[in-house]
């Protein structure tokens, strides 16, 4: 890829996120567009990219370790009975434009290809919220589309025989410090129906987000794999909130990680693979809190529930 200066976004009258759409990396981290560094209203960064433990993590991104075998992650490949084999199986998301590029947001085109192949198709929006005065939303949505042909599945190394390791989809890097942050959530949800996305495709019939607070948990064992409206992250100085946005959203199970490294996502196969027919697509919607401070459960909920509704 030839890089290019980064895309700024600012929300409130600040610079709050760079966008990188061709890094210039190798092809063994999967070259994608990535968000980083992405920062809170005082100017906390709060995504991390290339760290030590994991080279080919990007900040804020779609990542996706099995398109139909190609690797879209980065780093080795998981094959069942063998465990991480360093495969010549990476992918590249291609930028291939902006259809609208503004301070607050964008609507991007990209196509994912592996081995010659254009495999998926990619409409990706992005938009910034501001919240409180400390506190502002990044809303992404990505829409797959199989270009292929054929029949295509997504995987993972769960799916592929490693328990507990359901990566894949939407997934940011926080910054690894010198405690683990903390973990807690909203508990099962995923009720609520869906609310229109910015820039982006809506639902029609939509009913409204639930936003469950109820008891919630606490802790990385109990969030990670869970299904739940919501999911915090919160560190020295800075909370991030993730909510699927959409029913269909939070069926995915959360993916978790505090303790080895700070990281979010969501699961797109976790107990099986993922078909996507030939000219069929698939839509993820997810919001992220971006927060001064740690916030504790009630103000979490409360922020994110605006932060979905706006």
């Amino acid at each position: 890829m030839n890089p290019e200066a980064p895309t700024v976004l600012r929300c409130a009258g600040r610079s709050v996120a760079r966008y990188t759409t061709r890094p210039d990396l190798a092809a063994d981290h999967s070259p994608r567009p990535y968000l980083h560094p992405v920062t809170t209203l005082a100017g906390r960064p709060v995504t991390e990219t290339v760290p030590e433990d994991h080279p080919h993590h990007l900040g804020a991104s779609v990542a996706v370790p099995d398109v139909a075998g190609h690797n879209f992650w980065g780093g080795r490949t998981f094959v069942r009975d063998l465990g991480p084999v360093a495969l010549d199986n990476h992918g590249v998301q291609r930028h291939d434009g902006f259809k609208l590029c503004d301070p607050d947001g964008f609507v991007e085109e990209l196509s994912w290809t592996a081995g010659g192949e254009r495999l998926l198709r990619e409409h990706r929006t992005v938009a910034t919220t501001a919240l409180t005065g400390t506190a502002w939303a990044l809303d992404l949505t990505f829409s797959l589309t199989n270009v292929s042909g054929r029949d295509l599945s997504i995987g993972s190394p769960a799916t592929n025989g490693r328990p507990g390791a359901a990566y894949g989809g939407f997934f940011w890097r926080a910054p690894k410090e010198a405690t683990a942050p903390l973990v807690f959530g909203a508990g099962t949800g995923g009720t609520g129906g869906d609310l229109p996305g910015p820039r982006g495709p809506g639902a029609e019939g939509a009913t409204g987000w639930g936003g469950s607070t109820g008891s919630g948990v606490d802790g990385e064992e109990a969030v990670h794999g869970a299904r739940g409206d919501w999911v915090a992250l919160s560190g020295e100085g800075w909370t991030l909130v993730f909510a699927g946005a959409t029913a269909r959203t939070r069926e995915d199970p959360w993916f978790v990680r505090a303790a080895e490294y700070p990281g979010v996502g969501s699961s797109l196969a976790h107990d099986g693979r993922l078909p996507v027919g030939a000219g069929e697509t698939l839509v993820r919607r997810v919001v992220t809190v971006v927060a001064d401070g740690r916030l504790d459960r009630d103000s979490a909920a409360a922020l994110v529930r605006k932060a979905v509704a706006a």
